[in-house]
Formats: C-alpha cells, sequence, structure tokens
C-alpha cells in the first residue's frame, strides 16, 4: 500500500515485527511452504482495543487469537484474496487515481445492515466527482455456481427494507468460471440488483479499470466509477456516506 519497492517494505516490516507491533507466520502445506504473513503484534492489538473503548488483550489471548488465524489455512487464500483487492484499491490511489475512503471487513458491513447480508467486505471509492459503493464477494471457486448465485436476494431484500441499493462486485477465479457464472444468472432470470464481475488475474490488478462486467449487460468492461451505485443516506439499515475517520490511511494524515 505505502512502498514502491519490496526492499524497502520487509525492512520496515522487520522494524515493526522489532517493536512488538506486528507478528509474522509462514504457512506449511505438503510439499512447499507459502509466503510470509503478518498478522497484529502486542503493541497494535493495544492500540486498536485502547482507541475502541475495550481492555487490551492479555499476551495469552492475543497468542489464542494469532493461533486461530494461522490455524485457519482452509479460509487463508479466501482471506488473502478479499484483503489484496483492497491493497490494489490503495496501491492505486498512489497514482493519482482517486482515494478509497472506506474499506470494511465483513463482520463490519453485516453489523452496518442490520446483518442482512454477509459480504466479504464493503468500499468506497471517489474519484474527482464520483463516487462508487459497493459490496464485495471473493469467489475463490469452491462453491457451485447455483450458491453464489444464492448469496445475492438478501442484497435485494436489503434495499427494499430501506438499505443501500449498492452494487455487488463479485470477483471470480478465471475467465471460464466467470462465464459460467453469467450463463447461469441469465438463466434464473431477474436478480433485482446490480452486480458487476472481474477475475483475480494479474491483468485486472487495477480494480479501479475497465476490468468490471455487469451482469445482463453484454461482454463490454466498465470502469469501477461507471459502476451505477448512488452513495445514499444513512438510515436504519444503511451506514451512508463515509466520514473521514473512516479512511484507510486516516491515522497517517
Amino acid at each position: 500500500m505505502l512502498f514502491t519497492s519490496p526492499r524497502t517494505c520487509r525492512n520496515r516490516l522487520n522494524v515493526l515485527r522489532r517493536l512488538g507491533w506486528i507478528d509474522w507466520f509462514q504457512p506449511i502445506r505438503p510439499g512447499t511452504r507459502l509466503p510470509v504473513h503478518w498478522i497484529a503484534g502486542p503493541l497494535s492489538a493495544r492500540y486498536v482495543a485502547l482507541a475502541t473503548g475495550g481492555r487490551a488483550p492479555t499476551a495469552k489471548a492475543l497468542r489464542e487469537t494469532q493461533d486461530r488465524i494461522v490455524a485457519a489455512t482452509s479460509h487463508l487464500v479466501h482471506t488473502v484474496g478479499t484483503n489484496q483487492f483492497f491493497v490494489d484499491l490503495i496501491a492505486a490511489s498512489r497514482r493519482g487515481r482517486g482515494r478509497l475512503t472506506r474499506w470494511w471487513a465483513g463482520l463490519v458491513i453485516a453489523g452496518a445492515t442490520g446483518r442482512r447480508v454477509h459480504p466479504d467486505g464493503h468500499g468506497v471509492w471517489q474519484d474527482r466527482d464520483a463516487t462508487v459503493a459497493w459490496f464485495l464477494e471473493f469467489d475463490t471457486g469452491t462453491e457451485s455456481l447455483p450458491v453464489v448465485a444464492a448469496k445475492l436476494p438478501p442484497y435485494r431484500r436489503l434495499r427494499e427494507a430501506g438499505g443501500p441499493g449498492w452494487p455487488v462486485l463479485i470477483l471470480l477465479p478465471g475467465p471460464d468460471r466467470e462465464t459460467h457464472l453469467h450463463q447461469h444468472l441469465s438463466r434464473a432470470g431477474r436478480i433485482g440488483v446490480t452486480v458487476a464481475t472481474a477475475t483475480h488475474a494479474p491483468a485486472h490488478r487495477d480494480p479501479t479499470g475497465p476490468i468490471w462486467r455487469l451482469v445482463g449487460n453484454g461482454r463490454r468492461r466498465h470502469r469501477l466509477t461507471d459502476l451505477p451505485a448512488e452513495i445514499g443516506v444513512a438510515g436504519g439499515f444503511h451506514p451512508g456516506p463515509p466520514i473521514p475517520e473512516q479512511d484507510p490511511l486516516y491515522l497517517l494524515g
């Protein structure tokens, strides 16, 4: 998010680790080692707790939390992929292409919408006079297409209850699965919510670019800010527009 040089980035991460701000682990799968993964250390866990009015975790509680993350290797690809999408957006903002003004994890946006929907994440992107908000569904290809499609009706019901009618962005592992999902949804009939898809492909590493394909609207790709997504106003199941404190880089000034 903050560095163009991998070496500088690694040096900064190691400094933060020595300070106790972050910690790391390296998942091991049969026959291979995955890259190093970084997680919260005791100092950052204490900071977050105090900043949100909570109690700082004990060393034992923090270690148990870290162990749960390390043990959840089956969800690791999903978690890292979801986070990478937002990291790529912040990297795009460093190149002068707008700004990510809100990044909420799945549990946060679920709570803000009365737990009527359970996306993998939510974000708001601002570029000059254009603002787009969305729900994110990150697909690793392990679920059947009917299961993926079954996640969409709750978003329609949320909008009908006064919640946001933001588009649902679905990131898919490859073009074949993307095509098959579009075919499945076209056979299913009216969805009642705007759905845009893209793939995890390296060519799509800039989520702000013309990579989004609208379900039911041909094969043309759209830029993120071209998607129909009025931000709306706060209400019972609607979190409203972002405030400055919700900017992911707010504490950096």
